[in-house]
């Protein structure tokens, strides 16, 4: 792998697998997420670990996907059966989203022990398809979340947990102007659990993951899953394949329309929005 994520070992019981691309805005290439995932996977193995801390270098947790990168797989497919990974076309770019993006968050939201994501500066896009996924979620004052990629002409990130971590209408008013969330909205409406001065950020997670790691690790296996399956008994699982293959629709309709999986003038959209000061109220 690339050597794009690092894992630090800061307490007893306590894992933080840090995004380590700062000059990039920890922007997700096909590499970095796999080498996440072998980190987690890692962590999850190891039994001295009862709690895990995703964090990120740099001014900013992520600015989502890294576009440049492309789409190949890295290695062998870890969270699907998937056939169609080399087909051309919206076939093959489906497979890749259906385990690369979809299947690797719904896997990390599956983690067996307790995670914690915290966050700093920007939060964009697929960058919150790395934060969703956590259990808990530990947001720095500067904190921004947002997703703009109706731009693209797709209906948001491919991890689409929006309106349950939003509510319907706040989740529907940031798709729809793509403007950003601060931290302080963000654990308005539930999204966040601690909003912290920037400079307390990893001793307030750090503290945090040591008092979960007090209690017994199957007691906090058999909570994690009662709150999940809750989740699917509500329809997450489906809703989550659903908003997919409307995602999937989005590009096969670009490449129709434009040749290409998001809409030319997107970017435009989003650095021009990004320049404008917009009031939060």
């Amino acid at each position: 792998m690339a050597g794009f994520i690092r894992r630090e070992d800061p307490a007893p019981g306590i894992a933080r697998i840090v995004l380590a691309r700062p000059q990039m805005r920890n922007a997700q290439s096909p590499e970095l997420l796999y080498e996440l995932d072998a980190a987690l996977a890692a962590a999850t193995d190891d039994n001295e670990v009862k709690v895990i801390v995703l964090a990120a270098d740099g001014p900013d947790f992520s600015s989502g996907h890294d576009l440049k990168a492309g789409f190949a797989m890295p290695c062998t497919p870890v969270a699907t059966m998937q056939s169609g990974l080399g087909a051309s076309g919206i076939e093959g770019h489906y497979a890749f989203e259906c385990e690369a993006y979809l299947g690797l968050c719904k896997r990390w939201r599956n983690i067996p022990k307790p995670t914690i994501g915290q966050a700093q500066g920007r939060t964009i896009a697929g960058g919150l398809m790395l934060l969703w996924p956590m259990d808990l979620i530990v947001a720095a004052d500067d904190a921004t979340f947002s997703d703009p990629v109706t731009a693209f002409g797709v209906n948001g990130v491919e991890y689409f947990t929006h309106a349950w971590e939003l509510g319907a209408r706040k989740a529907k008013e940031i798709l729809f102007t793509g403007r950003a969330l601060t931290a302080a909205e963000a654990q308005q409406v539930g999204m966040v659990n601690h909003l912290v001065p920037t400079a307390d950020l990893d001793t307030f997670t750090l503290d945090l993951a040591t008092a979960i790691a007090t209690r017994p690790a199957f007691g906090l296996r058999l909570a994690k899953e009662s709150i999940n399956r809750s989740l699917d008994a509500q329809g997450q699982s489906t809703a989550l394949d659903a908003a997919l293959a409307l995602h999937n629709l989005g590009h096969a309709h670009n490449i129709a329309q434009h040749g290409q999986i998001v809409h030319p003038a997107g970017a435009d959209v989003i650095r021009a929005a990004a320049r404008e000061k917009e009031p939060i109220s």
